[in-house]
């Protein structure tokens, strides 16, 4: 019997700091919620709008795979390991911080907000050597399909994750139809709908809601409308 948990977009913590508007689907920072620490080794979802010329300042990280995945607008990321890039719509950026690293995030642009979705993964190695990801991803490649963008796979098409975790990313039309079949046994699905409308397990989802489903070996998706969707299989332990 399959396990599901339903987290609807006017549910999530918000704060809204002027400069940061973010919604947490988990427990963070100010926003605590027991029922909400996170789904298997997922531990952070942030959907975070940046005013122009704003952003994170320099400060630290140790033991987190983090994902960045903007939905609108660039990303300014600049970190201890000398690297300096802008990520934009249509490219992820992963980081192992490992060890320990230090970094900051700003928008990238002086006029327009950067909305941008930051994810918190649990690393399967503790303490590997800091490490940064980014790549661009054809939007043609996940028109009415799904696209893997970050696995385990070190030599893979997708960014390498510090874990036994897959992305998906899929810009689905009205009745797309698929089966997602897990890649590892025991792994969960946690599924977020980026815009539209789509139906998971038979659930439906709208806009920034979220699921996680486990204990099953495949899903169904069906987009209930044009959309745009997140899959993150995840282990549960």
């Amino acid at each position: 019997m399959s396990k599901k948990v339903i987290h609807k977009a006017n549910t999530r913590g918000h704060a809204n700091h002027g400069w940061l508007n973010s919604h947490h689907t988990f427990s963070f920072a100010r926003y605590y919620n027991p029922e909400r620490m996170g789904f298997g080794l997922l531990r952070v979802l942030n959907d975070d709008v940046v005013a122009p010329g704003m952003g994170f300042g320099t400060h630290p990280h140790d033991n987190m795979e983090i994902v960045s995945i903007p939905i609108s607008g660039s990303l300014a990321h600049q970190d201890s390991t000398g690297t300096q890039e802008v990520i934009r719509t249509n490219e992820v950026q992963i980081m192992s911080a490992g060890s320990g690293l230090t970094h900051s995030e700003y928008n990238g642009s002086k006029t327009e907000p950067v909305n941008f979705l930051q994810i918190w993964v649990f690393p399967k190695e503790q303490d590997i050597d800091p490490r940064y990801g980014q790549k661009a991803f054809k939007p043609e490649d996940r028109e009415n399909k799904l696209q893997t963008v970050i696995s385990p796979e070190k030599d893979g098409e997708a960014l390498w994750i510090n874990q036994d975790a897959w992305f998906t990313l899929g810009t689905l039309k009205n009745g797309f139809s698929e089966e997602y079949t897990f890649y590892k046994p025991g792994n969960g699905l946690y599924a977020f709908v980026i815009d539209g409308e789509v139906e998971v397990d038979g659930e439906k989802l709208s806009k920034r809601d979220g699921m996680g489903i486990s204990e099953v070996d495949k899903v169904s998706i069906k987009a209930s409308g044009d959309a745009e969707l997140l899959l993150m299989e995840i282990p549960m332990k």
